[in-house]
């Protein structure tokens, strides 16, 4: 079943689809003749232009051959020095922060001295 909004009492009202599709009598207006040229400057055909790839090739499949290949490095280790650089620097900061927030948790349940 449709519904249309009744302007009137303000609800929602059983509806045939027409009436539902365009309320209040609206119709889509349906233009016979073409619309004028904007523009006066011929246009070119797409074969005219050259040919670009912006996209580059596609290197997903080699990606995926690369980091499953079963060699036991864990995948977020697989491309060597760079990436355990990273690895490290991340473990280390996240030690780091464990321990400054213990320290200061620590450091906020003592008691002040007055």
């Amino acid at each position: 079943m449709y519904y249309k909004f009744n302007g009137f009492t303000q609800k929602l009202t059983g509806a045939c689809a027409s009436e539902a599709y365009y309320p209040q009598g609206l119709k889509p207006v349906v233009s016979t003749e073409a619309p004028p040229i904007i523009f006066a400057t011929p246009t070119k055909m797409t074969s005219s232009y050259p040919k670009y790839d912006y996209a580059g090739k596609n290197k997903v499949p080699e990606l995926q051959k690369f980091f499953q290949k079963p060699d036991g490095v864990p995948v977020h280790l697989k491309r060597g020095l760079p990436d355990q650089m990273l690895y490290r620097t991340t473990m280390a900061l996240t030690l780091g922060g464990t321990l400054y927030c213990l320290i200061a948790l620590y450091k906020a349940a003592q008691p002040r001295n007055k």
